[in-house]
């Protein structure tokens, strides 16, 4: 093994169903192979602060099957400056922190990096719900906002019938339209309004609606990404037009909680081991990532100048199906 003693573990940024398997992960593997492996609560915030403790194998009991993070997060603003990374990296030397796993997205993953130039090995793991990550296919918590999604999405769909009107559902993802696009697909609905692509109201919200009508469909379905907006003025907007009647439902963060998903567990279940694994090698400045199924990792300069965009595909797949 590297001289490492100890590694610290922190989750920051949004939280996201599967963050404690993640947490899970690190601690047993870490204690596996013989680190102390250090919980550190509220994000950087605990790390500038010293709120730090020793974790167990039997301190992650218990949580696999919980929403949310056991370690809490939270933003902070002072780790943006020179000072507060300075402040941060004081506090890991006095617990003897030689490494840090850090569990969120890229915002969170920056932090880390600007830690790395002070002597700490980090790992990021990725973690959200948005599943915004460049360099990874996936996100750790996305599986579980989907089926979220999904489950009040099917709910809405009774009463939208009942009544014959449109329903207009605004779901998460300020720049990123990964849940509006596959719950549109899943459950049918006849427009979906992405951040990453502009729309015209008559043409792509007002015209698929009188089209279904003429099909003689009896209820319709609009889901607006956060980055949108205006889900409210949106169905105002449509029974204006139409006449049909509508209504607007922000699910908010609803779609954050919840247990999460097989597939959120297991897969943070391995980036956690894999992260792990690379400090037990001496290998840190690194972010895991999903990439063609399988768990890889990259560096991490490299992983924070990576992006992705929204499959057209999908997009024209959407269309399709909604007709």
């Amino acid at each position: 093994m590297d001289n490492a003693r100890s590694i610290g573990v922190l989750t920051s940024g949004g939280d996201a169903p599967g963050m404690n398997a993640a947490i899970r992960a690190v601690v047993r593997s870490g204690i596996h192979w013989g680190f102390k492996v250090m919980g550190i609560r509220k994000g950087y915030n605990g790390l500038i602060n010293g709120d730090i403790f020793e974790m167990s194998l039997r301190s992650v009991s218990d949580i696999v099957h919980r929403g949310g993070t056991v370690l809490q997060t939270a933003r902070c603003l002072p780790f943006k400056t020179e000072e507060g990374i300075q402040q941060g990296a004081a506090m890991a030397r006095v617990f003897g922190l030689d490494s840090l796993v850090v569990i969120g997205g890229d915002g969170s993953f920056r932090g880390a990096k600007d830690l790395s130039a002070h002597g700490i090995k980090v790992v990021g793991i990725p973690g959200t719900i948005d599943n915004d990550i460049g360099c990874s296919e996936y996100t750790i918590g996305y599986d579980t906002a989907l089926n979220t999604v999904q489950d009040a999405l099917d709910k809405i769909r009774d009463t939208a019938y009942s009544h014959e009107r449109c329903s207009v559902l605004e779901v998460m993802g300020r720049k990123a339209g990964y849940i509006a696009l596959n719950v549109g697909i899943a459950c049918g609905a006849e427009v979906v309004l992405l951040p990453e692509k502009k729309f015209e109201f008559d043409k792509d919200i007002i015209k698929p609606i009188i089209e279904g009508r003429n099909r003689g469909k009896k209820h319709y379905i609009v889901i607006v990404a956060e980055g949108v907006g205006g889900a409210i003025e949106v169905a105002t907007e449509i029974e204006k037009i139409t006449g049909i009647e509508s209504r607007a439902t922000i699910l908010g963060h609803i779609q954050r909680g919840g247990s999460p998903t097989v597939r959120d567990r297991v897969t943070a279940g391995m980036m956690g081991v894999r992260a792990v694994e690379l400090l037990k090698d001496g290998i840190g400045n690194r972010v895991i990532a999903l990439r063609e199924g399988k768990v890889v990792d990259i560096e991490i300069n490299e992983a924070l100048e990576m992006k992705k965009d929204i499959d057209d595909n999908l997009i024209e797949l959407s269309k399709i199906l909604s007709l």
